[in-house]
């Protein structure tokens, strides 16, 4: 897209790259509501959000990072206020996480719709605390908590999330408190 003097913002470099991520961002996610991430071309985003290629090249090298980005930007407020309450207790966390995917349905909606869910995995190895630098027992752990987490997320999308937040947390504390049983 060419810019001409009546669409050039007048904005710093900084309000430039944050209007061109959020309008890149909205059209993505309106274009995946119609079809597949890998039948969006970057000239029909680019087109769609009213910005030029280069604008998409400077900010991202892939769709993928724009989704990545949104994620990053979405788990910010649930990350800052985990990191006020550290040792809170699991049940918390759990219903922590699970209030932001339910204030967020219809965006994970369209991952879980578009199998995109996978997007999710490095975001929460890194809320788990993951590095592969740890100790044997704490990279284990953290990756442990990580999928065990990210498995629950990815059943609860696939099923709909039919089930609330809190009615996760409480699941999940009576399957940590009990043996699994067959029925």
């Amino acid at each position: 897209m060419e810019q001409k003097a009546k669409n050039v913002s007048p904005f710093s470099s900084a309000s430039r790259n944050a209007y061109v991520i959020e309008h890149l961002t909205d059209a993505l996610l309106k274009l995946l509501e119609e079809k597949p991430l890998n039948e969006i071309s970057i000239r029909e985003l680019c087109d769609l959000a009213g910005v030029g290629r280069t604008s998409f090249y400077r900010n991202f090298e892939t769709k993928e990072d724009i989704l990545k980005a949104h994620i990053k930007h979405l788990f910010q407020g649930w990350v800052t206020e985990w990191e006020h309450n550290p040792q809170a207790p699991l049940d918390k966390l759990v219903y922590q996480v699970f209030s932001h995917f339910e204030a967020n349905r219809d965006f994970y909606g369209i991952l879980n719709k578009r199998g995109l869910t996978v997007l999710l995995k490095d975001i929460i190895l890194d809320l788990c605390g993951f590095n592969p630098e740890q100790d044997v027992l704490s990279a284990y752990s953290s990756a442990y908590a990580a999928f065990f987490l990210y498995g629950w997320i990815e059943v609860w999308f696939r099923r709909g999330m039919k089930e609330t937040a809190d009615e996760l947390a409480n699941y999940l504390g009576a399957a940590l408190s009990s043996p699994t049983q067959k029925k």
